[in-house]
């Protein structure tokens, strides 16, 4: 695990943002290559919107983590905001503005939105994977300890190992990014099937906040309790799915009746 790649002077070059970068630009191709091949002519906007979705998204990420889940700290150290090597970038944040700016500048390009949604989903999966990635890179995004020799160990310089020092810490960055991978193929496998338009993007959802209300229960990076019931990730992954079933049901009833 390497924090810096290398530094030109006493500016560090970041594999947390070489790889962050790289997972924008492999979602978008792959993003490219579902609308090439749908023939609608959507792929001459692909560039623009791997760029408007990929900068909203980071920005999304960023604020998402500072007002949900650090906002004790940052609230009496605002100069720190935008440093996101120091840690904190919540995706369902980057989720969230990365999409919404995405839907207004299609709806401004007369574009099918739910169509447009289900072409990108398998590529919006595949970004968080490899998101996923940059974090372990970084250490900014960690297990619990486990209690046992099995686990993670983070170097000094990292934010896991300032909040656990030298005790395993459960992967639970790795396994998301695991499970990424395997909603994508499942994604992809949805798509050879006759499906309602927008359900893939619904099914989308669902599978990953499936897969991040469990993952909450091995993090470590926060613990703040909602209500004293669940974590804030694991509450909006339970609102994200309710909605999400809710209107995947509704699109395919709406097609029987219609």
């Amino acid at each position: 695990m390497h924090q810096y790649i290398f530094f030109i002077g006493d500016f560090p070059v970041r594999s947390y943002g070489l790889v962050l970068s790289l997972s924008i630009i492999l979602a978008t191709g792959v993003g490219y290559f579902f609308a090439k091949a749908d023939g609608r002519g959507y792929e001459k906007y692909l560039i623009d919107i791997g760029i408007i979705g990929g900068s909203f998204g980071l920005i999304g990420a960023r604020l998402w983590d500072v007002f949900f889940f650090d906002w004790n700290y940052y609230q009496h150290h605002l100069n720190e905001i935008l440093n996101v090597w120091q840690g904190g970038m919540a995706i369902q944040g980057g989720v969230i503005f990365g999409i919404s700016a995405v839907m207004i500048y299609a709806r401004s390009k007369q574009m099918d939105l739910l169509h447009l949604a289900d072409l990108l989903a398998p590529a919006l999966i595949l970004g968080q994977a490899l998101g996923r990635c940059a974090n372990l890179l970084n250490g900014d995004a960690f297990g619990a300890p486990t209690g046992s020799n099995f686990g993670l160990l983070y170097p000094a310089s990292t934010l896991a190992h300032r909040t656990y020092g030298d005790q395993p810490l459960w992967p639970a960055e790795v396994w998301e990014c695991q499970l990424d991978i395997v909603i994508f193929a499942l994604l992809l496998i949805f798509r050879c099937r006759n499906y309602v338009k927008g359900q893939c993007f619904m099914l989308y959802i669902m599978l990953y906040s499936s897969a991040r209300f469990v993952l909450e229960y091995f993090r470590g990076d926060y613990n703040h309790l909602v209500f004293g019931l669940f974590k804030s990730a694991q509450m909006t992954s339970i609102m994200a799915f309710t909605f999400s079933l809710i209107v995947f049901i509704y699109l395919a009833f709406k097609k029987r009746i219609f």
